[in-house]
């Protein structure tokens, strides 16, 4: 299946159905009056985050979606049927923005969260809604309300609990591979990741979902390479383990070409806790091994770990360290609910 991670799509809900001008024609019924009934609602659009969904490939191949009409009045006092909803079903992550692609409408993060973006128009009145005691027999209806329509995005952002960050071939799909169930591609190319990828990790008996993103490149904000725009996928974790290629000609300056994207892409990636972690040690001499690690202290301006995906070496160390921080972000979460008092 394709990874699409962004839809531009059209959402209208239906019009409101005409309520109806008539009146009682039965025989032996000698002042009949009005009878004609109102005309009913309109569909309305919903979203809805589904189980079982990873993609927007849904909305690669249909960008139109409206809502049916509410159905038209009818003698004898009947009203017009309501017109059938639209449900839109989206993965968990998926934020829906306004046209202008900033204003958030809906952020779905939760299974079976279910949003409604645009409602239906009302129906129209029938005659019988207009008579009284001085107008015994009105010959107006009214016609159903217009529906709202609007153009909007679908943003998938992926819901992980930490990300890997670096430049091209700095591990990141062989450190997920080694990790977790996921079997991403691995090659000794620039850009082998195309696309996201998820896998749950398992350390100590606890359980966390990591995410693997493209690599980034010097200028990837300005779309160089393949852009910054998997950044979004990384949004939402709640540490960084940003691996720094041991075999770079020097590790302090490739620590921050990255970096440098990170704060150029904002949306709180740059505030976001960090593991810094040099990576392919087992390619290392203990010389160049010690220079790098020194260099890319400097750079960070913290103790950066050291690990192989490869070998194995190191990564338990930098898995426990990524649950530590999760560990705590959770318990801050659950400390903030506990303090904020229930309201109506």
């Amino acid at each position: 299946m394709k990874f699409l991670d962004q839809a531009k799509i059209y959402v209208r809900a239906g019009d409101g159905g005409a309520g109806c001008l008539s009146f009682r024609r039965e025989k032996f019924i000698e002042f009949g009056g009005p009878d004609g009934g109102d005309g009913g609602r309109g569909g309305d659009v919903w979203i809805e985050c589904v189980d079982g969904l990873n993609t927007l490939i849904d909305y690669r191949y249909q960008q139109h979606f409206k809502a049916k009409k509410g159905g038209f009045g009818m003698g004898k006092n009947r009203a017009g049927a309501k017109g059938d909803d639209v449900v839109l079903k989206v993965p968990a992550g998926t934020e829906v923005l306004d046209e202008d692609g900033e204003t958030v409408l809906a952020d779905m993060t939760e299974i079976g969260q279910r949003v409604r973006l645009l409602k239906g128009g009302n129906g129209g009145f029938g005659n019988a809604h207009f008579q009284t005691s001085t107008n015994q027999a009105p010959r107006r209806a009214n016609p159903g309300q217009e529906a709202e329509e609007r153009w909007i995005i679908l943003r998938l952002k992926l819901i992980a609990d930490a990300g890997l960050v670096g430049l091209p071939n700095a591990g990141k799909s062989t450190f997920l591979a080694a990790t977790t169930a996921a079997k991403p591609k691995v090659a000794d190319y620039p850009f082998t990741t195309l696309h996201p990828g998820l896998g749950v990790v398992k350390v100590d008996g606890r359980e966390f979902v990591l995410a693997d993103i493209p690599g980034l490149i010097e200028g990837a904000h300005e779309g160089i390479g393949l852009g910054d725009r998997f950044l979004a996928h990384i949004e939402r974790c709640r540490v960084l383990l940003h691996l720094v290629d041991g075999t770079s000609e020097h590790a302090g300056q490739t620590y921050k070409t990255v970096r440098a994207e990170l704060d150029a892409y904002g949306q709180g990636l740059e505030d976001k806790p960090e593991i810094v972690a040099l990576s392919k040690i087992d390619s290392l001499d203990p010389e160049t091994l010690k220079t790098q690690l020194a260099r890319l202290q400097r750079a960070a301006k913290k103790k950066p770990l050291a690990l192989s995906a490869q070998s194995g070496e190191g990564v338990r160390e930098a898995l426990r360290a990524l649950a530590a921080v999760i560990d705590e972000g959770r318990a801050d979460e659950e400390a903030k609910e506990v303090a904020e008092p229930w309201r109506p």
